[in-house]
């Protein structure tokens, strides 16, 4: 794989012949609009193809899968545009397998709502070993409240992802909540109650395993809320429990957002963790970084320290923000917008993209009707460089927030750099 800058007076099909690719693929796989129109700045990843297959009539995806010695997952992951769907036609050109070496092998999870569109959820699963519902919350009373989650385990079915069960203590008005936390770790009853519920949930949709989520708990609770992970690790096995840690990078870090979650001691208590590594650059937040790598590393050096690396999903966002001009503290509020739309706007602005070299992360401003904007995005080497880490690292893989939003180039870069387990 290359990471391709544009520069101005580039042409995409100037750039595929300088690279010797086919135009049409090269757009494919990095979500470039049918009129090719490109912005000064943007990455292009480049993959030259190793082995193609012409579709002869009457052939079935499933058959060419079977006739290379390849999944027909693998298929789907080298064929974005298939969506993830098997219809394909006489004379349409597959690509069986790209030139180049991958760096290993990797575990995948990713969120999603049960309003995603079917058509953007099939065509991501085939790049995720597990995709989890967000999410299972918890009444006043300590028992779950219900999703509608048939679409996407339907789907994930299908397309062989597994199912990860998500359980948070998130209320009816969408708000994690500190006190129904401390209902569920102070009341054993109550927790035991809501752990057959669960195991019950599971056993009924067909869950493989436990993604655990409870945010801004008290210190008081650290050790109890790594109690319940225990009990829950117990009661699932063998289904595993995994546990989202806020972005710690030191123990006795304060603030109720990180208080309650004792590192050591659920990197123990679970069978994997999540490194909720993002969000530096939020909604009320200044312009900057959403995910900077510095910051980034800094958490996973911390988490190296006390947790096995085999448990560990590094965090990728998958989405970036948008910031009216100038920033007021308590006033601005950026837009949260998909990496492939932040392209478009630097297209459709004429703005030039930028890339912070000490934050690893690509920004641009544009002017719309008077009113200047930031924003701030992921692209090929952002992506990259946080994905480099997992097998530098020695990482379990990547856990995606979240599956919402279209974006073609970053499952080219996770498919050029890694075989997803």
């Amino acid at each position: 794989m290359e990471i391709h800058v544009v520069r101005p007076g580039e042409t995409l099909y100037a750039i595929a012949g300088r690279y010797g690719v086919e135009p049409g693929l090269l757009a494919e796989q990095n979500g470039v609009a049918e009129d090719g129109a490109l912005a000064v700045g943007q990455t292009l990843v480049i993959e030259r193809v190793e082995t193609f297959h012409v579709v002869q009539p009457g052939q079935t995806l499933d058959a060419i899968a079977r006739a290379y010695g390849v999944s027909l997952r693998a298929l789907y992951r080298s064929n974005y545009r298939l969506g993830g769907q098997p219809l394909i036609r006489p004379g349409e050109r597959l690509v069986i397998a790209y030139e180049g070496e991958k760096l290993g092998s990797a575990y995948t999870n990713g969120y999603a709502y049960p309003f995603i569109s079917r058509e953007l959820l099939s065509a991501q699963l085939p790049y995720m070993s597990d995709v989890t519902p967000f999410t299972y919350g918890i009444t006043a009373q300590g028992s779950l409240l219900d999703l509608r989650d048939g679409v996407i385990l339907e789907e994930a079915a299908r397309l062989g992802t597994g199912a990860l069960m998500h359980l948070s203590t998130l209320t009816e008005e969408d708000t994690f909540s500190s006190q129904r936390a401390e209902m569920v770790l102070t009341d054993l009853s109550l927790q035991e109650s809501l752990i057959d519920e669960v195991e019950q949930t599971m056993a009924q949709k067909g869950y493989q395993g436990l993604d655990v989520d409870f945010e801004y708990i008290p210190g008081a609770y650290r050790e109890a809320y790594a109690a319940f992970i225990r009990r829950l690790q117990e009661r699932l096995n063998p289904a595993p429990v995994i546990v989202a840690l806020a972005p710690k990078t030191y123990a006795d870090q304060p603030g109720l957002l990180y208080e309650g979650h004792d590192y050591a001691l659920l990197g123990a208590a679970a069978d994997a963790v999540l490194l909720m590594t993002y969000e530096w650059g939020y909604t009320y937040g200044p312009p900057m970084a959403v995910a900077p790598l510095p910051n980034v590393e800094a958490v996973l050096r911390y988490a190296l320290s006390v947790i096995p690396s085999e448990k560990i999903y590094l965090g990728i966002p998958n989405y970036g923000y948008d910031w009216p001009l100038p920033y007021r503290r308590g006033e601005t509020k950026a837009q949260s917008i998909s990496n492939q739309r932040a392209v478009e706007l630097a297209v459709e602005n004429r703005a030039e993209i930028e890339f912070d070299e000490a934050a690893q992360s690509p920004y641009f401003r544009y002017t719309r009707d008077g009113a200047v904007h930031e924003v701030w995005f992921e692209d090929a080497r952002s992506m990259s460089a946080k994905l480099r880490l997992i097998a530098r690292r020695g990482l379990r893989g990547a856990g995606y927030w979240n599956l919402m939003r279209p974006y073609p180039q970053g499952w080219t870069v996770l498919n050029a750099l890694y075989d997803v387990l």
